[in-house]
């Protein structure tokens, strides 16, 4: 008995287990594009140089206003990649610092609102001091709302001024004065005995 061959042409066994030379070919563009990517960063030494500057001063903010040195890092990191994808973008803004603190301080947000959903528990009114080496002034700016909080990191902190703070937060110019007013007057009160001895 003699065996035919098929009419149709059979499928070339594929060595590679299953991919196709198409997605082979995706695969490989994409790599491309990652590489091309990849050397497009290390053609930004403006971003080296702004991460070199703003990481640190950034991170101790964020650290500050959020009320814990880790999360403010962690923060400052998150914020940071994003920066970094965003570059082109972002380095013409006034302030490219203050983009990159409120998009950390966002992330910090979602991220305590997805855990205390997961916990159903609400986040605890004293959390561990950050990186003030004072626990007296620790403790009262940690006695400030979030949104005081960040007036104050921002402005005495970060040394930014209310035009930068206002951009960096999405708030009017007079909300920050307003704010930071409020923020210092409880401040003073709650420091008052520090000055007695003056």
């Amino acid at each position: 008995m003699t065996v035919r061959p098929s009419r149709r042409n059979p499928e070339p066994k594929d060595p590679l287990g299953g991919v196709s030379a198409v997605s082979i070919s995706e695969k490989a563009k994409g790599d491309l594009d990652l590489s091309r990517a990849m050397a497009g960063a290390r053609l930004q030494p403006d971003f080296e140089a702004f991460y070199n500057k703003a990481y640190g001063s950034v991170a101790r903010a964020l650290g500050v206003t959020l009320g814990d040195a880790d999360l403010g890092r962690e923060a400052a990191d998150e914020a940071m990649a994003r920066c970094f994808a965003r570059w082109s973008t972002v380095q013409a803004y006034d302030n490219p610092a203050g983009w990159v603190y409120r998009v950390g301080l966002n992330w910090a947000r979602s991220l305590r609102i997805k855990l205390n959903r997961r916990r159903n528990l609400s986040t605890p009114d004293s959390v561990p001091p950050a990186t003030v080496t004072d626990p007296v002034i620790q403790q009262a700016l940690q006695e400030l709302g979030l949104e005081l909080r960040a007036v104050v990191t921002c402005r005495m902190l970060l040394d930014w001024s209310t035009e930068e703070t206002a951009t960096a937060l999405h708030l009017r110019p007079g909300t920050v004065k307003s704010r930071l007013h409020r923020a210092l007057g409880l401040l003073e009160t709650k420091l008052y005995h520090l000055s007695e001895g003056d």
